[in-house]
């Protein structure tokens, strides 16, 4: 299997509301996205694609499209976490994002496997999906998924 990986940064706030220890408190992280996609291999002559699954530039235009810049410099708030919504709106213009799932690595993980994974499904009609996605919350601490 011949896979290709793009990685991205983005930051973002978040907390986890019932957590033992400091992940309580409203705080941020610079996360890397690694984002792995499996396909054939584009043989079309003349085609600025050939020789790719698909071009790296592509890859970083739909992932931040779809989940990047929606996520950079948002406040990723869980949505049944009444107190930090009712804070964020009362700041105008704040950028957040309601997820349905506490924010935890795992969660966010998960989820933008999800947005992902509709983004690149067989894109270029070579069969080209959505592999594993890497999130690193911090240098040392990271949650992967792949397709089934």
């Amino acid at each position: 299997m011949l896979t290709i990986t793009r990685k991205l940064e983005f930051d973002a706030g978040h907390r986890i509301p019932d957590h033992k220890s400091q992940c309580r408190n409203l705080h941020g992280h610079r996360y890397t996205l690694e984002i792995t996609l499996v396909g054939a291999v584009i043989e079309e002559e003349g085609s600025s694609d050939n020789g790719m699954i698909m071009d790296f530039s592509d890859v970083k235009t739909l992932a931040k499209q779809h989940l990047v810049d929606v996520w950079d410099h948002a406040f990723l708030a869980y949505e049944k976490d009444t107190a930090v919504l009712e804070f964020l709106a009362s700041l105008p213009g704040h950028k957040t994002v309601v997820i349905d799932r506490i924010p935890t690595v795992e969660n966010l993980a998960r989820t933008a496997f999800d947005i992902l994974k509709s983004a690149f499904h067989d894109h270029y009609g070579t069969g080209l999906r959505l592999q594993k996605l890497v999130l690193h919350e911090t240098p040392n601490c990271w949650a992967e998924i792949t397709a089934d």
